[in-house]
């Protein structure tokens, strides 16, 4: 059989394995080793979800067999959180010139912005729902005090208000949004991870 972790190719010799299942679950043992986890399996070509695992793991193991996983470590979290917090504080800086940006007619340098916020907001979501993958680093997740969750609850509520506001085109509440609500709290979230309380 084949194992290739994150695209590269490991040299394995099978113990004991027999099936798939096996493999996996001699795997995830190292894995936990080292505080990481397998975040996706394919399986010759296709990939095996959470209705289908059962059915896979219990496929017998053969020469052909190609087993393909994609594993993330605890360390590799908490670099992605670190960078993102990063981008948090210069996007935070940018949020402040965003009233005089619409001001002066320079709509098309505030939409980049907040299309970098968009990203930003998507990364960051991605990035806690793996960090939930490793209890104690998401327990300790929280922002100004507030837990993880309750902070993208709050954060949620005002990226909807300053969406609304995008469609109507309220340059005045956008400007308000952006440089009082969006950017304290993108700075909260940077200084949560740099402190390790994110």
């Amino acid at each position: 059989m084949e194992l290739f972790v994150n695209g590269n190719k490991l040299d394995i010799t099978l113990e004991n394995e027999k099936t798939v299942g096996d493999v996996l679950r001699s795997f995830e043992e190292e894995c936990a080793k080292n505080n990481a986890t397998t975040v996706s399996i394919m399986l010759n070509g296709t990939n095996i979800d959470a209705d289908s695992f059962d059915t896979a793991a219990q496929t017998p193991l053969a020469a052909d067999t190609k087993l393909e996983l994609s594993v993330i470590s605890e360390s590799d979290v908490q670099t992605s959180l670190e960078y993102e917090a990063k981008i948090a504080r210069q996007i935070a800086a940018d949020l402040e010139q965003i009233p005089v940006q619409l001001q002066s007619g320079k709509d098309k340098d505030a939409s980049v912005i907040i299309s970098r916020l968009a990203d930003l907001v998507d990364s960051f979501c991605q990035t806690t729902s793996l960090a939930a993958l490793f209890p104690e680093l998401f327990a300790k997740l929280s922002v100004g005090g507030s837990s993880i969750n309750s902070f993208f609850e709050e954060f949620s509520g005002i990226l909807s208000d300053f969406k609304q506001a995008l469609e109507e085109k309220d340059s005045v509440l956008i400007g308000d949004l952006a440089e009082y609500e969006i950017s304290p709290r993108l700075i909260s979230l940077a200084e949560s991870v740099e402190k390790g309380d994110a």
